[in-house]
C-alpha cells in the first residue's frame, strides 16, 4: 500500500510541476498571442508595410508631453521607429544597443523614436527610466499607431528616410551588428 501511495504522490507532484512549467510559459506566450490584435482585429484588414512605401503619418505625444507630428517633425532626417512594450523580453537590451548605434551616428542626423505599443504612461516612464536610453518614447496607448504600421510582434523597428519612405524593417531581436548594417543602409 505504501509503494502505491508513494507512486501516486510522485505522479501528482510531476503533474503539478508540468502544470507550473506550462503556466510559466503561458505567462510569456499570452502577450504574444494578443499581438495579432495589433494589426488584424477590429474589422480592419492587416497592413503590410514594405520598403519603398510611405510611412503612415501619426500624431501623438512623447512621454514628457511634447507633441509628435510624424513624419513632419523629422523632415529631412532619417528616423527609426521602434515599437516595444515592457513585457517584451528582448526590448530592453536591444533598446540599449540601438542607443549606442544612435550615438555613433548622431552627426548624420539619425533619430530614434521608441513607440510604446499599448501601455500607459506610468509603465512607459518606469521602463524608460530603468533602461536609461537617450532617445524619446512616444505614447500609443490604444496601439493605433502600431496597427497602422502592421506591427504583429515586438520588438519591431522601421527605418525611415528623410522623405518619410520606409527603407527597412527589423522584426524581432537584432544584435548590434545587424542594427548597424540597417542604419548604414538608411544613411546612404
Amino acid at each position: 500500500m505504501a509503494v502505491h501511495e508513494a507512486s501516486l504522490t510522485l505522479a501528482i507532484v510531476r503533474r503539478v510541476q508540468i502544470h507550473e512549467v506550462m503556466r510559466m510559459r503561458l505567462r510569456f506566450l499570452i502577450p504574444l498571442l494578443c499581438l495579432p490584435w495589433l494589426s488584424a482585429c477590429g474589422g480592419e484588414p492587416p497592413v503590410k508595410l514594405n520598403s519603398g512605401d510611405a510611412a503612415p503619418p501619426f500624431k501623438t505625444v512623447q512621454l514628457d508631453g511634447a507633441p509628435v507630428d510624424f513624419p513632419s517633425a523629422f523632415a529631412g532626417r532619417p528616423v527609426v521607429l521602434r515599437f516595444w512594450a515592457d513585457w517584451c523580453k528582448f526590448c530592453a537590451g536591444e533598446m540599449k544597443i540601438i542607443d549606442t548605434v544612435r550615438q555613433r551616428h548622431s552627426a548624420s542626423g539619425l533619430s530614434i523614436l521608441a513607440v510604446n505599443a499599448g501601455q500607459d504612461k506610468a509603465t512607459v516612464a518606469a521602463f524608460m527610466q530603468k533602461i536609461g536610453v537617450g532617445y524619446p518614447a512616444a505614447m500609443d496607448e490604444n496601439s493605433k499607431i502600431a496597427r497602422s504600421y502592421g506591427v504583429v510582434g515586438l520588438p519591431t523597428s522601421y527605418l525611415i528616410d528623410g522623405q518619410g519612405i520606409v527603407r527597412g524593417k527589423i522584426i524581432g531581436e537584432a544584435d548590434a551588428a545587424m542594427f548597424e548594417r540597417h542604419v548604414q543602409t538608411l544613411l546612404k
